[in-house]
């Protein structure tokens, strides 16, 4: 009797079924892991709670995420390792007491996605109708954290934000710098069927030249928000939005075209806000609200002692007094932390040359 012939797929079915037999068992134990991980989260926080110590620790969760990257040696993809282990740990922190951010809304907003990026996705948001109420939750301990918008590397500065320090007694927990991608996103994902274009006045002023270029007799308007564009474009088959990538998911649109922004490289800065700043993370920035002496040379003093203290600083920023036409309140970034020897010093020795002085908080800088 000839011997019975195999099919010539018996093979390969074995072995994929051996390969993904052994992920599972692989996926089971990350599961238990990351189980004992959180168990083990709960109690760091019940310590915490017990010694009345910060519940959020950057300089430990970024050694972390750096020892991990270093022994995973590029093996893994590493952009996908640092969103997965960023998640895990806000999702442990998150498992020690619910954290609730407050953010300009609505959802898919901007601030929404930095929010995201900054906590998790397992974090409890509140979107509010402008960055002023952002602030009051935050002052008000509705909220622990709000997170703002206060710069764009092509439109500068957002001055609600920067006027909102003024009024405000909130503090600078963290930043974030993130990448800004525009996309037009519709109901059915043809550019052809946009007949207005809808966002907030900056990504409409970042997309400025490729809608000229594209879309020259489509009208534009402008909305408190890019997830309110993205709200008006779920309502109007007619309106296209200039929104975030999240904006496509949570109003379920379609992308008619991705990445329509005129200069790559786009980036906004958000500051975490709240309370109480954290603790020095030994990579840190300071950030000061000052208004200097009516007198000649007072911000060639402050800034020559800042620079006497070998203070390097990263951003200055005026803005106009409301009420006091021809005078300036100066916004400080500067890198260090306020308990570094040599940034207290050259604070304390520029307060005497301020009619105002305020230190805004000192936080840990940018991861991107």
């Amino acid at each position: 009797m000839p011997p019975k012939k195999e099919h010539p797929g018996h093979g390969q079915e074995e072995a994929l079924g051996s390969i993904r037999q052994q992920i599972d068992e692989i996926d089971d134990q990350l599961l238990s892991l990351l189980r004992r991980r959180i168990q083990l989260a709960q109690q760091v926080g019940k310590i915490k709670k017990d010694h009345n110590r910060d519940k959020w620790d950057p300089k430990r969760e970024r050694e972390v995420v750096r020892r991990l990257l270093r022994a995973n040696a590029g093996e893994f993809p590493e952009p996908a390792l640092k969103a997965v282990l960023y998640e895990i740990i806000a999702a442990c922190r998150l498992s020690q007491k619910p954290i609730e951010i407050a953010y300009l809304g609505p959802e898919a907003t901007f601030s929404h996605l930095a929010g995201i990026v900054m906590f998790g996705s397992s974090a409890s948001f509140r979107p509010m109708e402008t960055i002023e109420d952002t602030f009051i939750e935050v002052e008000r301990g509705r909220v622990e954290y709000g997170v703002v918008p206060v710069e764009n590397s092509i439109e500068g500065a957002v001055t609600s934000t920067l006027d909102a320090f003024t009024r405000s007694q909130v503090k600078i927990c963290g930043e974030l710098n993130l990448a800004i991608s525009h996309n037009l996103i519709n109901q059915s994902g043809r550019l052809e069927d946009v007949k207005l274009v809808v966002s907030h006045p900056q990504p409409l002023a970042q997309c400025r030249q490729w809608l000229q270029r594209n879309l020259p007799d489509i009208p534009r308007h402008n909305a408190s928000s890019t997830g309110a564009a993205a709200a008006m474009a779920a309502a109007d088959p007619q309106v296209g939005a200039i929104a975030s990538s999240l904006a496509v998911k949570t109003y379920q649109l379609q992308v008619a075209v991705k990445g329509i922004e005129d200069y790559r490289g786009n980036t906004t800065r958000f500051l975490l806000i709240g309370s109480q700043p954290p603790r020095a993370s030994g990579d840190d920035k300071t950030s000061l609200l000052v208004a200097l002496l009516d007198r000649p040379g007072a911000l060639h003093e402050a800034l020559s002692t800042l620079a006497d203290h070998n203070i390097n600083l990263t951003r200055i920023e005026s803005r106009p007094f409301k009420d006091e036409p021809g005078r300036y309140l100066f916004f400080i970034d500067m890198l260090g932390h306020l308990d570094d020897p040599q940034v207290r010093e050259g604070c304390e020795q520029l307060r005497q040359f301020c009619s105002h002085y305020q230190w805004l908080g000192s936080y840990p800088r940018s991861r991107e």
